[in-house]
């Protein structure tokens, strides 16, 4: 089990009668990026504190490097980083001085501290800022600097708790492009992140939780093969949407999203099936025979969003601009 980066076996945690995490199971590689997906109240933050042993487990047990992070919990401080959710950032500081107090805290002498500071900052584009107060940063900047402080001990294992949050689309490629400098060094990194596109685009593996319990995991690839094939369905107004959702679920595909109106008030349906192939003649047929108007009808691969919409057994509806 050793060779693990990051491993958990029947990771459980309950508080009072609840149970919040149960019977979690992980295994992480070194130079490998697992996100833990879930919806709101999943249990996603609550297995992360418990592998960086913030958390006690209830039951189960975890190993970070093999070292248990219950027994062994500051041997398991020595080898991780940990970016939370919320920025760990002191605005009256420095960019070096955040940093320098973060080696510092992580065992580094004076000097080594500083000078690690200062390497970090150069390398990731925080060289100009660096002797400027936090508080001058921007949102995108201040988290660069959260995941330096949770990289300054060149880290065998990274939590990363929804780490771009509220940033901008050009921050959040940043903070991806430090992330893989990272994993290509060899650190594993565990990610939780309600941005599905960031999942599919930085994870080599996937565990979705939801009520606590792990209901699917693999590659992004295998996930969405596994959810199987979808529909999306245009129709010229929202007059008939109820009738549409009735007429193709009666073919064994779920309705898993509805973008209403757009420019010229149509209205786009999404849908899934366990099947790889959708009939669209008897389907178009049928909603003829219903009196639905169609606008545009056409097969697609289920994308990482609609597969966790799919296995959560949620529905989204976007109000599109």
């Amino acid at each position: 089990m050793t060779e693990m980066a990051l491993e958990a076996e029947g990771l459980t945690r309950t508080f009072g009668d609840r149970t919040v995490v149960d019977d979690v199971q992980l295994r992480v590689p070194p130079g490998r990026v697992h996100a833990l997906l879930g919806p709101n109240g999943s249990g996603k933050t609550t297995t992360v504190r418990m592998l960086a042993t913030l958390l006690r487990p209830t039951a189960g047990r975890a190993r970070v490097r093999g070292f248990d992070v219950v027994r062994d919990a500051a041997r398991v401080k020595r080898c991780i980083g940990f970016v939370g959710q919320y920025h760990a950032v002191d605005l009256r500081l420095t960019g070096v001085e955040n940093l320098t107090i973060v080696a510092r805290l992580h065992g580094l002498a004076g000097r080594a501290a500083h000078a690690r500071a200062v390497e970090l900052l150069d390398r990731f584009g925080l060289a100009d800022a660096a002797n400027r107060q936090a508080s001058t940063y921007s949102g995108g900047m201040r988290r660069r600097l959260d995941l330096l402080g949770g990289m300054l001990v060149r880290p065998d294992v990274l939590f990363l708790d929804e780490p771009t949050t509220g940033l901008d689309p050009s921050s959040r490629n940043e903070i991806y492009g430090m992330v893989g400098e990272l994993v290509a060094e060899g650190t594993a990194v565990l990610l939780t992140t309600q941005y599905l596109d960031e999942a599919d685009r930085l994870a080599d593996d996937i565990t979705i939780l939801d009520a606590g319990r792990t209901i699917a995991t693999g590659t992004p690839a295998e996930i969405k093969e596994a959810v199987g094939s979808g529909l999306d369905l245009v129709l010229p107004g929202a007059a008939h949407v109820d009738e549409a959702v009735a007429v193709i679920g009666a073919f064994g595909l779920r309705h898993t999203g509805v973008r209403t109106p757009g420019a010229n008030d149509s209205v786009r349906l999404s849908f899934t099936t366990e099947a790889h192939s959708v009939p669209l003649l008897p389907v178009l047929r049928a909603l003829g025979e219903a009196g639905v108007p169609v606008d545009d009808i056409g097969r697609r691969r289920v994308g990482l969003d609609e597969a966790f919409l799919t296995l959560t057994g949620r529905e989204r509806i976007e109000e599109s601009a």
